[in-house]
């Protein structure tokens, strides 16, 4: 793996005051890019050829001809053929050249093979780049791992279908995509075995990916994301932002009446795709239970994958009540910027920073701050 001493040499040529802050144009690129502009820093996206129109023409930087209004977020872009042209020596070499400090997003690790994050890609990378295959569940040193090693509140793990012997949630890989879970429920070995042969036959999973799959004990209770952002240089955690997910084509289905449901159901499964966010605020007495289980992942972090958690992170969670107390269960990890700008509609990031700031401004503040106190090697891998 490209050590913090071969990303410093990279530094060494960069010019500190003209950063130019980088992402791969997908996921929540806009939000990086918008949060440089906010901090007067340059951006850039590399953009995937038939997919770049949001970026290279929607929201580019421009002049509106008939107004003389200035329009669009993004400075520049890079085209590639692929999303995995990032790594490319090529586009490697035009990122070093503009000073980039890259910001990866969920795309990120996605579309480039981890070998080429981890080993080829000698661009500064804000955040610690061994961290992002801790996301795979097929990773030994998983999320499932870390939250272990922290201690946090989890759903009970079953490690076969056979042990089902309650309401379980399994995550299994997408037959087309992998990256995405054709999410099921199951409440008992027989129940599994009929649901998971329809999906089969529907060819929505593989049997690869069920053996692969997570078997967990489904917790029934309000679901939010916590949004952080640990900084190197204050050495604090900070609150962003909390949010909830839109999901398909579940989201339809729960709009639907419960004998309508039922119809329905007959024909398709239910899919859990995340499509979108929704900001929402938590119950003030719940949010030092959230920090605490905050503070203990950064402690696991920086104790596991030196150096750490660097930036943003978001514990997904399920806040439940027992024996009229509520406490935190804590079922996945997102251990880098979150694909949801509406958090800053929550009033947590300005309780901090006396007003709202985004996850994307805040990487660009943290950027800026470091670079100006000549600490930038902290901040990246």
């Amino acid at each position: 793996m490209l050590s913090r001493k071969d990303i410093s040499s990279v530094l060494s040529s960069y010019d500190s005051n003209r950063l130019t802050v980088s992402v791969l144009g997908s996921h929540s690129a806009l939000e990086v890019c918008r949060g440089a502009r906010e901090e007067g820093m340059r951006n850039l996206a590399v953009c995937q050829k038939g997919r770049d129109s949001t970026y290279s023409r929607y929201y580019l930087s421009r002049t509106v001809k008939s107004t003389g209004r200035k329009a669009g977020v993004i400075d520049e872009i890079i085209l590639v053929d692929k999303f995995a042209d990032v790594a490319s020596e090529k586009v490697r070499s035009q990122l070093k050249k503009k000073n980039a400090v890259f910001v990866p997003n969920r795309s990120f690790s996605v579309y480039v093979p981890y070998d080429a994050i981890e080993n080829d890609f000698d661009v500064p990378l804000f955040g610690n780049r061994a961290l992002l295959k801790a996301e795979e569940r097929w990773e030994k040193r998983n999320q499932y791992w870390l939250m272990q090693k922290a201690g946090l509140q989890m759903p009970r793990k079953f490690r076969s279908a056979a042990e089902i012997d309650r309401l379980a949630i399994v995550k299994a890989s997408e037959a087309k995509r992998s990256y995405e879970r054709a999410f099921f429920f199951a409440s008992s070995p027989e129940d599994y075995e009929k649901r998971a042969g329809v999906l089969l036959r529907e060819g929505k999973v593989t049997e690869e990916g069920l053996k692969s799959a997570v078997i967990e004990e489904f917790v029934v209770g309000a679901q939010f994301n916590f949004n952080f952002f640990y900084s190197p240089l204050s050495q604090e955690i900070e609150l962003m932002g909390t949010d909830t997910r839109r999901q398909t084509n579940l989201d339809g289905l729960l709009r639907l009446p419960a004998a309508q449901q039922a119809e329905v159901l007959k024909h398709i499964s239910p899919t859990y795709i995340e499509v979108g966010h929704i900001a929402s605020t938590v119950r003030e007495s719940l949010l030092q239970t959230a920090f605490e289980s905050a503070e203990k992942l950064v402690a696991a972090a920086k104790k596991e994958f030196a150096p750490g958690i660097i930036g943003p992170f978001a514990l997904q969670c399920a806040l439940v009540s027992e024996e009229g107390k509520e406490k935190l269960v804590t079922f996945d990890l997102s251990l880098r910027i979150p694909g949801s700008p509406g958090i800053t509609a929550t009033p947590y990031s300005a309780c901090t920073h006396g007003e709202p700031v985004s996850v994307g401004r805040r990487i660009a503040m943290e950027i800026k701050d470091a670079a100006r106190l000549n600490r930038l090697q902290e901040v990246v891998t």
